[in-house]
């Protein structure tokens, strides 16, 4: 592999990890929010990336909070807030893989929200790869099915309110610290949320305690993971790869809440993973 090869493989590989953490997030959401209720998860999922951000980077706090864009600081932040709020409301209604493969509609508008703001190259490649890949997640949702019910309009919207999140940290992410676009994520979230969430929040046990402090874990990590990927690459490049977020939110279901994916779902599922290694090949590979 080449060092031109590197960046970009770097890049897809942290997207994956960072979709592979969002996907262990969102199964501890679909465990926890019949215990605790949505606004809960979705508080613990902010606040506890605020706690975590403010631990690591106590000693630079200052440098870390000013920012060179802080009006689209904060857009982003509010927009990836609303996003984890209808796709966590998704989560309670229908399954975890057809939330997921609605959802997964988001690449589409990354890729051509890439092209029409940014100026990313939209060429044969990454347009066959996302078709192919937007073809898999139609095996997967059917439509016609029951997934094409009213609640599957809230990941549709949460893919939209994504898609915008990716393309604002694609055009800060160059020019801005990694923990500072981290730090205002958590900051906006936390602090709208904290204000809402005391008029929701039931008694805890301690799973549900353990399982609260767990989302904001694993969304924390899967978001410094995204933050570093979209610094390393553009958005169109690592847009196939969300896809890999319907393959794992198939295991998950199948594991852990005995949601066992029909046949439709398995192709559909291979033929994303099959789009998202090709792209791969192609793009960190001489020749």
């Amino acid at each position: 592999m080449t060092s031109t090869a590197s960046a970009p493989s770097r890049a897809i590989l942290l997207a994956v990890a960072a979709i592979f953490c969002f996907g262990l997030m969102d199964v501890t959401v679909k465990a926890v929010s019949p215990i605790t209720g949505t606004l809960p998860a979705l508080w613990a999922r902010y606040a506890g990336q605020m706690l975590i951000v403010l631990v690591l980077v106590a000693p630079r706090l200052k440098s870390v909070a000013h920012s060179k864009y802080p009006k689209l600081q904060i857009a982003r932040s509010i927009l990836l807030m609303l996003a984890t709020f209808f796709f966590f409301q998704a989560l309670g209604r229908i399954g975890l893989a057809e939330a997921t493969a609605v959802m997964s509609l988001n690449p589409v508008l990354i890729t051509l929200g890439g092209a029409l703001f940014l100026g990313e190259a939209l060429g044969p490649r990454r347009i066959g790869a996302i078709l192919v890949a937007l073809c898999g997640a139609m095996i997967v949702i059917q439509p016609g099915t029951d997934v094409f019910q009213p609640a599957a309009l809230l990941p549709l919207i949460a893919a939209f309110c994504f898609a915008s999140y990716t393309l604002i940290t694609r055009r800060v992410g160059p020019d801005e610290d990694v923990w500072t676009s981290l730090f205002y994520t958590g900051l906006v979230g936390s602090v709208i949320l904290s204000g809402v969430v005391p008029f929701y929040m039931p008694p805890l046990s301690v799973q549900a305690i353990v399982l609260l402090a767990l989302i904001g874990l694993f969304g924390t990590i899967g978001q410094l993971m995204l933050i570093r990927a979209l610094s390393q690459a553009e958005a169109g490049l690592l847009a196939p790869f969300n896809y890999t977020g319907l393959v794992f939110a198939v295991l998950w279901g199948l594991v852990l809440f005995d949601e066992r994916p029909d046949t439709a779902t398995l192709i559909g599922a291979l033929v994303i993973a099959g789009a998202g290694i090709y792209v791969w090949h192609r793009e960190t590979r001489a020749g």
